[in-house]
């Protein structure tokens, strides 16, 4: 007779809230042909290379089918680094596997139990799993349309909270949407050097503003007390999971030996396709596609909003990335399982604070859904409000 086993019981503690089921649940939506889904942040298919990728599998080398030195092959850290708005050197540059992993090694090469870590409120989910696992205190600091809220961090680190990490998403936040303003961008590092914390900046979103254009970033401001997680999801394509994690050398060369007991290495052959896709020039024909495609999604989206939205509802105006972010006089959590059922998917906000605040928020994603539909999902969405 077989022994039943109650595994669940056997899981470390720190794994127990099921902070990765949002993500989950959202990847799920995906699967449902029949939702007109603003539920994921996914680029459009659009988008996606495949013919000048499956040209360019035919010239690659033998590198491109090995394992790769940890920190990255030395052509694609070239490659990456050229395209950043300050240049880092040999040794303050990572080629990880995804965004996501950089953010998992900062954590896990940061945190200990009860360690202080300082959020944007509401924040990406991906970062508070990655806190969370390292059973950090999460602390927020909360948004407007300019971005996080330097002054309220600044009263919070006068009431002394001393945190090792602070995370934001200064461009076209996820899942605000909205852009840290010039000014507190330096406001902020000056802090990060008063007070001794470290910047993360994830710049998931940095080069998909509609206008082409940026601020500077955190990174080239202060490339002493910044870790910048960048990631090509969004550019380039996300099967091929790359990303990078630019920062101070001794920064760098932790996350490298944190990197040698998760993954070992990042998989040569999306290096090296990235690599050679920068060096022809096509990404950024790929960037000025994207760019007026995600344009034109964003400003059908804003106008199905005024047109069909009761004025109690208030959303943010992105001028970049791919989502606005709703405040709703109802429950948002409710709202989103009766849309569900009538056929439209959205992400209710609590899913992005650490607290259980943002019941009446829902993130809707203009990337992913078809162009002829959102003004139809979005008429559905305001009838159930």
């Amino acid at each position: 007779m077989a022994v039943t086993h109650a595994w669940e019981a056997a899981f470390a503690e720190r794994t127990r809230a099921g902070a990765g089921d949002g993500i989950a649940a959202i990847l799920g939506l995906l699967a449902n042909p029949d939702l007109i889904s603003f539920a994921g942040g996914f680029p459009d298919p659009q988008t996606f290379p495949a013919a000048r990728v499956g040209e360019l599998v035919g010239d690659l080398d033998a590198t491109a089918f090995q394992y790769a030195p940890t920190r990255g092959l030395e052509g694609t850290r070239d490659a990456i680094a050229g395209r950043l708005d300050r240049r880092p050197g040999d040794d303050e540059l990572l080629v990880t596997s995804g965004g996501i992993e950089a953010l998992e090694l900062v954590a896990k090469s940061f945190l200990d139990r009860g360690d202080d870590v300082v959020v944007e409120a509401p924040t990406y989910l991906g970062a508070l799993m990655a806190f969370r696992n390292y059973e950090a205190e999460i602390h927020t600091v909360p948004l407007d349309e300019d971005g996080l809220d330097v002054d309220a961090l600044a009263a919070l680190l006068e009431l002394g909270l001393r945190p090792k990490l602070l995370y934001t998403i200064p461009d076209h936040q996820n899942p605000a949407g909205v852009t840290l303003a010039a000014g507190r961008r330096t406001a902020l590092v000056e802090l990060a050097r008063r007070y001794g914390f470290l910047v993360v900046e994830d710049v998931a979103y940095r080069e998909l503003a509609f206008d082409g254009t940026a601020p500077p970033s955190l990174w080239s401001l202060a490339p002493d007390v910044v870790v910048q997680a960048g990631t090509t999801s969004k550019t380039f394509f996300p099967g091929v999971r790359l990303g990078w994690a630019a920062g101070p050398a001794e920064v760098i060369a932790q996350l490298v030996s944190a990197k040698q007991n998760t993954d070992q290495c990042s998989g040569a052959l999306g290096q090296r396709l990235f690599e050679e896709y920068v060096r022809r020039g096509w990404i950024d024909e790929q960037l000025r596609a994207s760019r007026a495609l995600y344009g034109e999604k964003c400003a059908l989206l804003l106008d199905a909003l005024a047109a069909s939205m009761p004025e109690t509802v208030e959303w943010t105006t992105p001028r970049g990335g791919f989502f606005s972010w709703l405040t709703l006089p109802v429950d948002a959590t409710e709202l989103a399982a009766r849309a569900a059922e009538a056929g439209v998917a959205v992400v209710p906000g609590a899913l992005f604070y650490p607290d259980g605040r943002g019941t009446n928020n829902l993130r809707l994603s203009f990337s992913m859904v078809d162009r002829q539909l959102i003004a139809r999902g979005i008429e559905q969405l305001a009838s159930l409000v």
